[in-house]
C-alpha cells in the first residue's frame, strides 16, 4: 500500500501523518487489495476537512469530512471510506453460485 499524504494550509507534523497512516493501515486490514491511497487535508478558516481516494483493484473510492478538529475529520474520513470498502466487498463476491447448485437438484 502506498500513502501519499499532502496539506493544503496546514503543515504535515509528524504526530498528524502517524495518525493518518495508522487509521489507514486498518482500511487494509479490511481489504488486501489496496494498491495506493491519496490523503488530502485541509485547512480552511474553522473548517478542517480530511479526503481520501482509494484505488482498489477496478475502482476508486472517495470519502471526505469536514469538522472542527483535524483529528476528528480523520476519523469521520475513515468510517466513511471503511464503510464504502465493506460495500465495495460485498459487490465483488458472487453470490450467484449459491443458488446455481440449488437449481440443479
Amino acid at each position: 500500500m502506498q500513502l501519499d499524504l499532502t496539506g493544503h494550509h496546514i503543515d504535515i507534523t509528524p504526530p498528524l501523518r502517524e495518525y493518518v497512516t495508522s487509521k489507514m493501515t486498518r482500511i487494509e486490514q479490511h481489504f488486501d487489495q489496496v494498491s495506493r491511497i491519496h490523503c488530502i487535508l485541509t485547512v480552511e478558516k474553522l473548517r478542517h476537512k480530511a479526503e481520501a481516494t482509494i484505488e482498489v483493484r477496478g475502482a476508486k473510492i472517495y470519502a471526505d469530512a469536514i469538522e472542527d478538529d483535524m483529528y476528528a475529520a480523520i476519523d469521520g474520513m475513515t468510517d466513511k471510506i471503511n464503510r464504502r470498502i465493506r460495500r465495495h466487498k460485498e459487490k465483488q463476491t458472487d453470490h450467484h453460485a449459491r443458488h446455481a447448485d440449488k437449481r440443479s437438484l
